[in-house]
């Protein structure tokens, strides 16, 4: 009898182990829209730089009470819209938190940078 109380507690433990293997991994990134919007841009549509910047910071917003990260690109994306508004303090803003998320962009993100300060803009 102990024999198999001990193999059902034994199976018990392997389903409940092979359910919880199972479960469903969670995103590393939260995209919140960011691909459509780079589409929106990229095909000169209807919204405006405004608007885009409100989707995207909408989706900042959403992503605060989870613990998924933004995507690469999005905080650069948002400071090229920020741009695009004539909002140069938000651009600055914006690039150092891609090159902060991703260190990987910082030469490209300086590169920005330099120009948007060679310009004056």
């Amino acid at each position: 009898m102990k024999t198999n109380a001990l193999i059902l507690r034994a199976a018990a433990l392997g389903l409940t182990g092979l359910l919880l293997g199972c479960a469903a991994p969670q995103p590393l990134y939260q995209w919140n829209g960011y691909p459509a919007q780079v589409y929106s841009y990229l095909k000169n549509a209807d919204a405006s730089p405004e608007q885009q910047i409100q989707a995207l910071e909408k989706g900042i917003a959403q992503n605060v009470g989870t613990h998924a990260a933004l995507p690469p690109g999005y905080q650069a994306h948002l400071g090229l819209l920020y741009l695009k508004a004539g909002r140069t303090n938000d651009v600055l803003h914006a690039w150092e938190r891609e090159k902060a998320a991703f260190p990987e962009s910082t030469q490209f993100i300086d590169y920005l940078i330099g120009n948007l300060k060679k310009n004056g803009t």
